[in-house]
């Protein structure tokens, strides 16, 4: 199944039944427009919500994940169309973190300032061994979303963060595993396979367990501890509530 909107499709197989791919698709680069952005919200909300879906791949084709904004197209904006592309591109982020499912980003070719920051609102990143990536914001004289900048310091610390924000020099994949940015390198042609194979483990776990395990963990940055607590208590009530479900055998007695 397939469901499609012009730059941005939700796709599903019936050899892996409850993984979703969200497929980034605007050749050549896959760069990033107000319209990309939107639709990739919409997209990550769809999967949010469909109870057929139980862990989803991020992925940007065979040759490349997404090589950043459209500079080109952002450079024709004036001021307040580009607070505009501020807030979407913001939002899709966002939209993609927030998926209260497991999700993998299968990186290939380029992983670039947005592109970097929309790999890193993934639980998990498997990278061909060949992927170039770097916050290159700063080359076009502009400066990444603040979020995601967030998570490349929290993935990486502040000091290393901001060398790559501050040079945009681009990176390997072999720099990139070595800081943390991804968790997993193959070959090129076995990335997708590699994103597939992470999420299938986790498609017969209780989805209720799993979206509350990634509640808390994402909270743990961003919501005080006392907050956070109250929010676990919730969480825990609630998936008894819905009935508590369980894959794993019972102790011995």
């Amino acid at each position: 199944m397939a469901l499609m909107s012009e730059f941005i499709s939700v796709r599903s197989a019936a050899e892996e039944p409850r993984i979703a791919t969200l497929l980034v698709s605007r050749p050549p680069t896959n760069a990033m427009t107000r319209q990309v952005y939107r639709e990739i919200t919409a997209a990550a909300a769809e999967v949010s919500e469909r109870d057929d879906v139980a862990a989803v791949v991020l992925y940007g084709g065979h040759e490349i994940f997404c090589a950043g904004d459209d500079v080109p197209e952002l450079r024709t904006l004036i001021a307040t169309e580009a607070q505009v592309f501020a807030r979407v591109r913001h939002e899709a982020v966002a939209a993609v973190a927030a998926i209260g499912k497991p999700t993998v980003a299968a990186l290939t070719g380029y992983a670039l300032g947005s592109g970097l920051a929309l790999a890193l609102a993934a639980d998990w990143r498997v990278s061909g061994d060949n992927v170039k990536f770097g916050a290159t914001e700063i080359l076009a004289g502009l400066a990444p979303d603040g979020s995601g900048l967030a998570r490349l310091a929290r993935t990486i610390g502040a000091s290393r963060a901001k060398e790559l924000a501050y040079s945009g020099r681009f990176f390997d994949a072999e720099e990139a595993l070595a800081l943390g940015l991804i968790d997993d390198m193959v070959a090129p042609d076995g990335v997708y396979d590699a994103a597939v194979s992470w999420a299938r483990r986790f498609v017969d776990t209780p989805a209720s367990a799993l979206a509350a395990v990634k509640a808390s963990i994402d909270s743990l940055e961003t919501v005080p501890p006392a907050e956070r607590a109250i929010a676990d208590q919730r969480r825990y009530g609630e998936l008894f509530g819905a009935g508590v479900e369980s894959s794993a055998p019972a102790p011995a007695q």
